[in-house]
């Protein structure tokens, strides 16, 4: 999970430097030191991103071979032990592995005592337009790419997006390979409704776009999962507060599967109150959908006349607006003929 405002791989979670036993647990994918080594090549930066020289060029485009693809791997959001075994196994024998900060990936594959047997390669949102060219060929001549991203399932609002759609235009195929989900997990333990919901990214940073934005959704009725940084949760949670309303139930679901994690419920007034301190690690918040408004009388009789402009009869317009409004048909009748009379 990346906040998408933000530039080249950063890590916000808190760093635990007691060794675990296993290399598994707690904070097992995160805070880990560049300059430590791993199966991945040596070559690879400290910023996380290999060195250009030397990199084998993009294979010439050929006529696709059979069994190439393109897998969207989705990794632990915290805990090494949540990988599941597929992938583990995909990324020992995948011909290519590109990965959205390769130190991340380095440590997992520490944690999966896996040695991949393909090319390791970066791909962030700053090259993944450029690196997609270099997947394609790989797929085209018949190899397995495997994609994976910081933390959970990649496109969803991680790398991916450009990849993908160079791959359907390159009529290729993709597929995914399940796995943990910061955003499942979250509306799982919100205690939230789950039946509806919507995903909606990071907010944006400026104010007045975060206010516009939440603005379109006041009247939402789903439940809402929102990302967002540490240090910019107060505000988002103060915004929320005042164009959603301050009584509007919430959970601010933080380092979910960690050995920190936090899960506070409240409603939004109450969530600001207690964002008032310093907030570590990954964020995730989950706010209830808009409650269903009923119009008042002088509404539901537009809507009959509205109807009735139509060309709807009056009896079944009213018949309408009441199955839908919970409302009395025959007060809607006599409201419009009234109205029609005045």
């Amino acid at each position: 999970m990346r906040d998408s405002d933000d530039h080249g791989p950063v890590d916000e979670s808190p760093v635990d430097e007691s060794p675990a036993d296993d290399g598994l647990v707690g904070d097992g994918l995160v805070g880990e030191d560049p300059d430590e080594g791993g199966p991945v090549d040596d070559a690879l930066e400290e910023d996380g991103r290999e060195e250009d020289e030397g990199l084998t060029p993009p294979l010439a485009p050929v006529a696709p071979r059979p069994g190439g693809r393109l897998l969207l791997a989705a990794t632990p959001i915290g805990d090494a032990r949540d990988a599941p075994p597929r992938l583990a196994h995909l990324l020992a024998t995948a011909d290519l592995v590109a990965a959205e900060d390769t130190r991340r990936l380095r440590r997992l594959l520490r944690a999966l005592d896996v040695e991949p047997r393909g090319r390791v390669v970066s791909c962030h949102e700053h090259n993944e337009a450029a690196r997609a060219d270099e997947v394609v060929a790989v797929v085209r001549a018949g190899g397995t790419a495997v994609l994976v991203s910081d933390a959970g399932m990649p496109s969803v609002s991680d790398p991916g997006f450009r990849l993908v759609q160079a791959m359907v235009a390159a009529d290729l195929p993709v597929s995914a390979v399940p796995g943990p989900s910061a955003v499942l997990a979250a509306l799982a333990v919100s205690g939230l409704p789950t039946d509806r919901f919507s995903f909606e990214g990071f907010l944006p940073r400026r104010d007045g776009e975060r206010r516009r934005v939440l603005g379109d959704l006041v009247d939402e009725r789903r439940t809402m999962v929102f990302f967002e940084s540490p240090h910019r949760l107060g505000a988002s949670l103060a915004v929320m507060a005042e164009v959603l309303g301050g009584d509007r139930r919430a959970a601010v679901c933080r380092e979910l599967t960690k050995t920190y994690e936090e899960v506070v419920r409240d409603d939004l007034d109450g969530l600001v109150a207690w964002s008032d301190r310093t907030v570590l690690g990954e964020v995730t918040l989950v706010v209830a959908g808009a409650r269903p408004r009923r119009p008042g009388p002088d509404e539901l009789l537009a809507l009959v006349l509205a109807r009735t402009e139509g060309g709807e009869r009056l009896k079944d317009a009213a018949r309408a607006v009441a199955a839908e409004h919970g409302a009395t048909s025959r007060d809607l009748y006599d409201a419009a003929v009234a109205a029609r009379k005045g």
